[in-house]
């Protein structure tokens, strides 16, 4: 049997515990050329929100009733002629919210544990990971000696954006919320600077942190953080978007941002990004990441939890802040 996450409604403002179905359904029989992945970890990503709402995107939405998108990484279990898996292979891919996805293999890719953890493959050297090379790297275009802003530093992207403009010889001050995230990233991931939106001013911050203004602000949370990084841009300044995690959950209009004008002054750029655009380049990314982890350049933290059935107590945390890192659900057996 297989116990399965479904989407029951499309929910308005937060999501609530209703808005899925745990089901316990049976396994199919496998066809030819198909594998069966026994999920170990699963993805929580604040980019789930954006797939339950059934507006045009830059992927189609979670239809109701069925299981819940979501990164995972898991073990061959069984295979039926398949071309290029075989029992024993670890894959990651969209497994969903789930316990065992049947799959002809399209989309997923092997990974070697020898070199890194379950948990890495779907955290510093999956999607968040690549959402942060590529943004910072061929998005934000940074060379040595900027100064790059970054919103929600101490999550799965933001935290990878600042170790590699790190890498890369920028000055990196991180936005975060609470004294205890804001010391994580200055004294663990080597960031210049930070500052806690919870407790001080995110304007007065950046002016104190970046008195000459910025070069690159990647852009995670929207809102007023970002209207407050238009008003400190230098010129020709580029401004990466990658999410807006403060208005996810808006019954009302989205806030944009007041201060576009500041673009316009400066010369500067805005620009959207979503990873898959760079799948062709994901092995190479993956091979310097891992160089730069090996290295102890670039450290990766995931945030663990455990069970299918407290997803939604688990999901409430990319919201709250209450997490570090990439937040990860662990598969448990039945």
């Amino acid at each position: 049997m297989n116990k399965q996450l479904k989407l029951s409604k499309r929910p308005e403002g937060m999501p609530d515990a209703d808005t899925w179905n745990l089901e316990n359904n049976p396994i199919p029989e496998l066809k030819e050329g198909e594998v069966l992945i026994k999920n170990h970890y699963i993805s929580l990503d604040p980019a789930m929100r954006g797939w339950m709402r059934d507006v045009k995107s830059y992927i189609p939405p979670v239809q109701i009733g069925e299981v819940m998108r979501a990164g995972s990484i898991g073990e061959v279990v069984k295979a039926n002629n398949h071309p290029t898996f075989k029992v024993g292979d670890v894959l990651t891919g969209w497994g969903g919210v789930q316990q065992y996805i049947v799959t002809d293999g399209k989309g997923y890719y092997a990974v070697d544990t020898n070199l890194a953890p379950m948990p890495t493959y779907i955290g510093t050297l999956g999607m968040p990971g690549m959402t942060a090379y590529f943004g910072i790297l061929e998005v934000g275009k940074i060379k040595e000696g900027d100064v790059v802003l970054v919103s929600g530093a101490a999550g799965a992207v933001g935290s990878v954006v600042g170790q590699i403009a790190k890498i890369k010889g920028c000055r990196v001050i991180g936005i975060a919320g609470g004294a205890e995230k804001c010391k994580y990233l200055v004294d663990e991931l080597g960031f210049d600077g930070a500052i806690d939106y919870k407790n001080e001013s995110v304007h007065a911050g950046i002016k104190e942190h970046c008195p000459k203004g910025i070069d690159v602000y990647f852009d995670n949370v929207g809102g007023e953080i970002l209207d407050a990084a238009l008003a400190r841009l230098r010129m020709h300044a580029r401004v990466v978007i990658c999410g807006a995690i403060s208005q996810y959950n808006n019954t009302t209009a989205i806030k944009g941002p007041s201060n576009y004008l500041s673009l316009l002054v400066n010369r500067a750029t805005m620009q959207g990004m979503v990873v898959m655009d760079y799948a062709a380049n994901y092995k190479e990314a993956a091979m310097n990441m891992g160089m730069w982890m090996a290295q102890g350049k670039l450290k990766s933290k995931e945030d663990i939890y455990e069970g299918i059935e407290n997803f939604h107590s688990t999901f409430e945390r990319l919201f709250s802040g209450d997490k570090k890192g990439k937040l990860v659900l662990k598969v448990l057996e039945n």
